[in-house]
């Protein structure tokens, strides 16, 4: 798997995950996909990501 096709499954994974336990656990939950959501805008308008940054280094190929 490359670089950008794990950034979106990572990306998935959370929103899917905070949506869960949001609604099985505690709504404070919601908090971290809203925090998941502002990352991914930001990220289109800076073209920085840090979970991009942490998967270079981990050695993900482009």
């Amino acid at each position: 798997m490359k670089l950008n096709e794990m950034l979106r499954a990572i990306g998935g994974f959370f929103v899917l995950l905070s949506v869960a336990l949001g609604w099985w656990v505690h709504p404070a939950f919601y908090l971290f996909t809203a925090f998941v959501g502002l990352n991914l805008l930001q990220s289109a308008f800076t073209c920085w990501c840090p979970m991009m940054a942490l998967l270079r280094r981990l050695g993900v190929p482009e």
